[in-house]
């Protein structure tokens, strides 16, 4: 009966992180699985090992029963992937990443953080190009574009072209409490860390379009901006994000890359180009 009696497995916890050295933390509360096979799986999330940024990700672990009909975790520390990882090139998930925006991408990799219950209307399609009207005064309150990143080192552009008073940027976004990353509006660059803009930071940035790269190897970040067809310029600011994940703002959510459109107008996005990097 589901009401019991009970009797305590004499293995439990089944699932749980022994050690700070093992790879993955804060492992519990699985749900058994049976394959197609007949075989038996845990299935359930934990965090990586210092990148807690890229939040709970989802763990299967093989699941053995004992003689008398006890579950036991057959997975030890999860320290060997069930098969070869994915090339790096197109993201942890194995998913081409990279968008030219020909295609509707909402809900398996696009979403607005925080969406109103009309938020969509905000977006509409172009040839190889989606705008995205304008909407609040910061990334905090713009409702940003974000797409979730499974891999500790990667690399993200993408073109940006605001119209009508808007600022467009490209950041790393955990809630609106904090974010890194940069802002254009035609006429002047904002950079944002520690959640807020670091208004001693602003300088001129005249251009119709700007195309901005993201890299983060390790929680370091760097950023690089081209204004229309004029080269690559480094950010004078490396970031660090380490600290960007639940344990510090709670939530429960990942450091994400993120593009806003804020204050009026509207922002046209073209080309995206996602990179993992090796290590």
């Amino acid at each position: 009966s589901i009401h019991g009696p009970w009797v305590d497995c004499p293995h439990n916890p089944i699932v749980h992180t022994r050690s700070a050295d093992e790879p993955w933390w804060s492992r519990g509360h699985a749900t058994a699985v049976e394959g197609p096979a007949g075989d038996w799986w845990l299935v359930y999330h934990g965090y990586e090992n210092g990148f807690r940024t890229l939040g709970r990700q989802t763990l299967l672990e093989p699941l053995a029963w004992t003689a008398d009909g006890w579950p036991r975790a057959a997975g030890g520390t999860l320290a060997r992937p069930l098969r070869k990882p994915a090339p790096r090139s197109t993201g942890a998930a194995g998913t081409a990443l990279s968008d030219d925006f020909s295609t509707d991408r909402f809900g398996t990799q696009w979403t607005f953080f925080s969406p109103a219950p009309r938020e969509m209307a905000r977006v509409r399609r172009e040839p190889r190009a989606l705008v995205i009207a304008a909407k609040g005064s910061t990334p905090a309150d713009a409702s940003p574009l974000t797409m979730l990143v499974g891999d500790r080192r990667y690399q993200a552009e993408v073109t940006l072209e605001p119209e009508g008073g808007a600022q467009a940027g490209l950041t790393l976004f955990y809630n609106e409490r904090m974010f890194c990353g940069l802002g254009f509006d035609g006429a002047q660059m904002a950079t944002f860390n520690y959640g807020e803009e670091q208004r001693w930071m602003r300088q001129p940035a005249p251009a119709r379009r700007v195309r901005v790269r993201v890299t983060n190897r390790d929680h370091v970040v760097t950023f690089h901006y081209a204004l229309d067809d004029g080269p690559w310029v480094q950010h004078p600011w490396q970031m660090e994000t380490s600290g960007m994940h639940h344990n510090v703002f709670g939530g429960f959510l990942s450091l994400k890359i993120a593009v806003h459109g804020a204050g009026t107008g509207q922002v046209r996005l073209r080309d995206f180009i996602y990179r993992g990097l090796p290590a």
